[in-house]
């Protein structure tokens, strides 16, 4: 089997490179990434990309369907990854998550690839009140992320072929990465204790939030890129993580300080109300894919956290102003004149490519 990982030199990158290696030792794995954050590496000694058999580098916004050649499976992570990011970069947001997206899974259809895996999101759920939400239920999308991937996920929907298509509904990442991010809840809250003794929660501390840690993403990913149009259907959407693992603000606030005795946690009581909050129903996946349920728990992912962030000797008070933000990351790009404001690469010779 020949897989291609679009984005893999991001936060789950490294993770699905791993478990695609160790699951299907005899395929051949190839990376495709515009490098946007290949050297936020945090506590490893060498590159995760050394599991690929090839490393292709270049925008996924003007990919060549040549490179599509030969590939069963194609998985598709490379996004304008979260809020912030989306707030800042709309236009750009919608055109890598959504236009890039489809333009490549076209392609890839074209090219005869069997099986084609979407990263998606559960934030399309929005704010959703009345219990977890099913594939089928409303969505509710709030942020220009959000946008991106429904709207990829319906482009998907209409792909003619015998391409079997999954679209994975994420449940909000977490857990410690070759390529760490600490914008995202448990992970920031774990950094915050481990370096101030704090936890600030900017809500109220009620609303919801699913967890799935990076490793779980993975061995869902490993599902999907071999799924048989029998179990599920040729196109499927499908919410990944798991029904225990619903929890709110306050109550990962409050593992994280169970973990770290002596931890502080401040809950803002008048914020005004969060613009994201669901449960989800994962009874969908668990009947799919049994073999690949989420085997990480909360506790696992903030120990898993601890130990990774302590053996990098991490002490910085101000990370939320680090390169471990991918914000700030494209920011400093942006300010020393490697990005334009497109994000595409500068050239010495003054174009923009990679």
């Amino acid at each position: 089997m020949r897989i291609l990982i679009v984005g893999n030199m991001g936060y789950v990158g490294p993770a699905v490179s791993a478990q695609l290696k160790k699951a299907c030792p005899q395929s051949v794995l190839h990376g495709f990434d515009n490098a946007y954050f290949a050297h936020c590496l945090t506590g490893v000694a060498c590159l995760p990309e050394r599991v690929l058999d090839a490393q292709f580098f270049g925008d996924v916004r003007a990919f060549s369907d040549g490179l599509l050649a030969g590939y069963d499976a194609v998985v598709q992570l490379a996004a304008i990854s979260n809020d912030p990011m989306g707030d800042r970069f709309q236009d750009v947001t919608l055109d890598i998550n959504q236009n890039a997206t489809v333009a490549l899974a076209q392609a890839a259809s074209a090219a005869g690839v069997k099986h084609f895996v979407f990263a998606s999101s559960c934030s399309i759920y929005g704010v959703a009140e009345g219990g977890p939400r099913r594939e089928t239920d409303p969505l509710n999308p709030v942020t220009t992320y959000a946008q991106s991937k429904i709207g990829a996920e319906k482009a998907l929907e209409q792909i003619d072929g015998a391409m079997t298509i999954t679209c994975l509904r994420f449940a909000t990442a977490c857990g410690m990465s070759d390529r760490l991010r600490l914008d995202l809840v448990l992970n920031d809250f774990v950094a915050s204790a481990m370096v101030t003794g704090k936890l600030s929660v900017l809500s109220d501390g009620t609303p919801w939030r699913p967890l799935i840690d990076t490793h779980d993403m993975a061995r869902a990913v490993e599902w999907a890129v071999s799924r048989s149009p029998d179990n599920g259907g040729r196109y499927l959407v499908v919410n990944v993580g798991s029904d225990e693992r619903n929890y709110q603000v306050h109550q990962i606030a409050e593992a994280v300080a169970k973990a770290l005795p002596g931890t502080e946690i401040s809950i803002n009581t008048n914020s005004a109300v969060d613009s994201r909050s669901y449960q989800v129903d994962f009874g969908l996946y668990k009947s799919l894919a049994p073999n690949h349920q989420p085997q990480v728990t909360l506790e696992d992912s903030i120990s898993h956290l601890k130990s990774g962030l302590a053996g990098m000797g991490f002490e910085d008070s101000e990370f939320r102003n680090s390169s471990l933000i991918r914000l700030k990351v494209l920011e400093s790009h942006m300010a020393s004149g490697r990005l334009n404001r497109s994000l595409v690469w500068r050239c010495e010779e003054g174009g923009y490519n990679l």
